[in-house]
Parts: C-alpha cells; sequence; structure tokens
C-alpha cells in the first residue's frame, strides 16, 4: 500500500526533488507553495491528480493553511510523512544594514508558518505513527556574518525538532532535523534579489550540493525502518567547512 507524503515549498529546489523522489518510488504526494502554476506542472510531470494533490497556498496564512488541509482528499489524507521544506533567506547584510520587514517575512515563513502546520497535522501523523522532517541549516549551528535573523529562525527549527522528538518518542512519531550547508537552488537568488552575479560567485568552483542531494537524503529517512530516529543530519560538500572564527581589531 502505498504511503503519502506533504512537501511544503515544493515549487523549486529542495522541495521539488523531494517531490520527484518520492513519486518515482510511488509515493502519493500532496504540495504546497505559492506558485499554482508550478505546482500544475509538477503534478503534471509526476502522474497527474491520482498520483499528486496540489494546495497552493502562502505557507504565512493560517487560514489558508487550514482550510488546505481541511479539503485534503479522502486519497491523500493520511499522511505519513511531512517535510517541512518551505522557507527563505532574505539578505544578506548585517544587523544595521537589514530590513525589518526582511526579517518578519523569514520569522513568519521559517517559524510561524512551519509550527502552524504542523500542529494541524499531529493528530494524524500520531495516528499514522508517521514522521516529521523539518529543513534546517548549517546556519543553525555555525553563525556567519550577515546569518542574524536567518540563523536564529533555523536555530528554533532545529530546536524545535528536539522538542518533537521528546513529546512523540512514546508516540511512535519520528522527527528528523535535516541541516544542509551550502546547496545550489533559488535560495540564493531569492536572498540576494535576484542577484545572478551573486549567485555564480558563491556557487563557483565551489562544487555545492545539489536539491537532489538533500532528496535522497529524506527519502533514505523517512525509508528506515520504525523503530530508527535520524535525530539530525548536518550535511556540506566536500568543498565547505569551517572558517577561522573572526577577530576584529581595534
Amino acid at each position: 500500500m502505498s504511503k503519502t507524503v506533504l512537501i511544503t515549498g515544493a515549487t523549486a529546489g529542495f522541495g521539488a526533488a523531494i517531490a520527484r523522489t518520492f513519486a518515482a518510488d510511488g509515493w502519493k504526494l500532496a504540495i504546497t507553495g505559492r506558485r499554482k502554476e508550478r505546482l500544475e506542472a509538477l503534478a503534471d510531470e509526476l502522474g497527474g491528480p491520482e498520483k499528486v494533490f496540489i494546495m497552493p497556498f502562502d505557507i504565512r496564512d493560517e487560514a489558508a493553511t487550514r482550510d488546505a488541509l481541511a479539503n485534503l482528499p479522502p486519497e491523500f489524507a493520511e499522511i505519513d510523512v511531512l517535510v517541512n521544506n518551505a522557507g527563505l533567506a532574505l539578505g544578506t547584510g548585517p544587523i544595521d544594514a537589514s530590513d525589518l520587514q526582511d526579517w518578519k517575512t523569514m520569522i513568519d515563513t521559517n517559524i510561524t508558518g512551519l509550527v502552524t502546520i504542523t500542529r494541524l497535522l499531529i493528530d494524524t501523523l500520531i495516528a499514522r505513527k508517521g514522521l516529521i522532517v523539518n529543513l534546517a541549516s548549517v546556519a543553525s549551528n555555525w553563525a556567519y556574518p550577515g546569518s542574524n535573523v536567518y540563523g536564529g529562525t533555523k536555530a528554533f527549527v532545529q530546536q524545535f525538532s528536539l522538542g518533537l522528538r521528546s513529546d512523540l518518542s512514546a508516540r511512535g512519531v519520528r522527527v528528523t532535523s535535516i541541516e544542509p550547508g551550502m546547496a545550489e537552488s533559488e535560495f540564493t537568488l531569492v536572498r540576494t534579489g535576484g542577484d545572478k552575479a551573486a549567485y555564480d560567485k558563491l556557487y563557483g568552483g565551489a562544487n555545492p550540493l545539489q536539491p537532489e542531494d538533500i532528496a535522497r537524503t529524506i527519502h533514505w529517512v523517512a525509508t528506515q525502518p520504525p523503530h530508527v530516529n535520524i535525530n539530525s543530519l548536518e550535511i556540506m560538500p566536500v568543498s565547505q567547512s569551517w572558517a577561522p572564527f573572526q577577530v576584529a581589531r581595534t
């Protein structure tokens, strides 16, 4: 019997790759995102309405989230795996050069949207003895210049995952925090306001992670035996490691 995975933020990057990976293994998909046309194209690619149910809404909108989940067709409503992938970074500058609205957008998306859909699905996931996969970041663990609020939101996701583990271990629900490093996707274009030169500079010659690398990792986590929980995975390309500590000299 096929299982069902709900993937947030499936219109590009990690989310689209995760959808393709699970679809290739015969899973049914419920996919969310703001760009309806991209969800429709992905659904057509992966088998149409019998295999994929699209849910076009903004994860920051609680009412829209509630409505989308309430209207899941019965054949997609028994969610076995929730992949909280929707998230973004906005801006690369220091705190005094950052935009407050960008901060609020990151908090509303990366934190509030994530906890909202998790809470709304928790009874289903307990009943199904399911799995929650939260996309955090190496920024959860390693601060860098300009990471400020983005890193803070991802540290919350990491800690929230640990809290979920503590609450749900007796209920048979697994929880994993995935913490990627440098990965090539639209993420950087969004963060830099579409600056292709910055995108090319960041990834040039670095052989970064690809969305498919993260998708395969999440699929592996989801297909472990029910008694096995992968608490967290920090993943970097071989070319990336830790920089020396900064020292500000007078």
